[in-house]
């Protein structure tokens, strides 16, 4: 909203300038975030190779573990099937452990129905959530082809969703769909993937609609919804004996305007969910490796579970300086 405000005089208007007070604390994050030190626990070593399971056909040999240890390895490093077999078996012989790797074929094979398991520290109590969305290109050309051939060739593209917590900048669901699904009908399963209770969900306008906010009151009841409402809404009929949210943030509009809504209802926290997307396409890739929609999902997840990790070593603390 103050963007489109400022829209005329933007140019006029200094940009802002932020400080990072735990400098050192991430520096020393921002290494060990290329150390190459890895432990592998005996329970790792132990559940390497698949168990029998009795059933007719060939026993896949590998078990997930091993499948999703190359996926996460792919994703950090930025390195195609081929070159992560050849990582991983040097890392395994320079450990001495006496593991065989999957080959580059099997692993792409077995990311089809690969469930990953998430990074994300269990909460000691209510957690904001803020949601999201962003394209993942999958294929086609790019922006100086399209200059050079006036447009030419098909794009392609998957849309990646995530909530994420504010205060940690750790992402707590995620999920890949095509481009045809709309933002508010993800609100559901997001919110389905985290356990603990929600204090608040927060975001942008495309959210806004009765079903989002019926969504999230049957997920928690208590949960504060956080979204502003579309330039168009009216109040609901009850607005004025038992009004709802959505009735109470626009009355709040009506009294403070937009920028002061926003300012008493912290809705400043959003940006924090497009941080959230600027990191994932910055450090695992702006687009996708695999070709299928169940392999693009498994791999999604793969790729937030490296940045939750890679978030655990230390995030920056940055103030605004005038």
């Amino acid at each position: 909203m103050p963007y489109k405000i400022n829209e005329k005089r933007r140019h006029r208007i200094p940009r802002a300038r932020y400080r990072v007070q735990n400098w050192r604390d991430y520096d020393a994050a921002l290494r060990r975030r290329g150390d190459l030190t890895i432990w592998v626990t005996a329970e790792a070593i132990e559940a390497w190779t698949r168990a029998s399971t009795g059933r007719r056909g060939r026993p896949q040999l590998y078990s997930a573990i091993a499948i999703e240890t190359g996926l996460m390895l792919r994703l950090a490093f930025g390195r195609p099937w081929r070159q992560t077999e050849g990582m991983l078996a040097s890392i395994l012989r320079l450990l001495g452990l006496d593991l065989s790797v999957p080959d580059h074929t099997t692993f792409s094979r077995r990311s089809v129905d690969l469930t990953v398991a998430k990074a994300v520290r269990p909460a000691t109590g209510r957690v904001n959530v803020v949601i999201d969305s962003t394209g993942l290109k999958v294929f086609g050309a790019g922006e100086w082809q399209r200059e050079k051939h006036d447009g030419q060739g098909r794009r392609t593209w998957r849309k990646l969703h995530l909530a994420v917590d504010p205060d940690t900048g750790e992402i707590l669901a995620s999920e890949l769909t095509t481009v045809e699904d709309g933002d508010a009908s993800q609100v559901g399963p997001l919110l389905d993937q985290i356990s603990g209770p929600i204090a608040s969900v927060t975001a942008d306008g495309a959210y806004d609609g009765a079903p989002v906010y019926c969504i999230i009151a049957e997920r928690d009841p208590a949960a504060a919804v956080i979204i502003p409402p579309r330039s168009t809404a009216v109040p609901s009929d009850t607005a004025e004996t038992a009004p709802t949210q959505r009735d109470r943030h626009l009355r709040m509009i009506q009294e403070r305007g937009r920028l002061g809504w926003q300012k008493a209802a912290n809705y400043g926290r959003r940006s924090l969910g497009e941080v959230a997307m600027m990191r994932y396409k910055t450090v695992i890739g702006r687009r996708l490796h695999a070709r299928t929609l169940p392999t693009q999902k498994a791999e999604a997840a793969a790729g937030c579970k490296v940045l939750n990790v890679m978030t655990r070593l230390g995030m920056p603390v940055s103030q605004r300086i005038t």
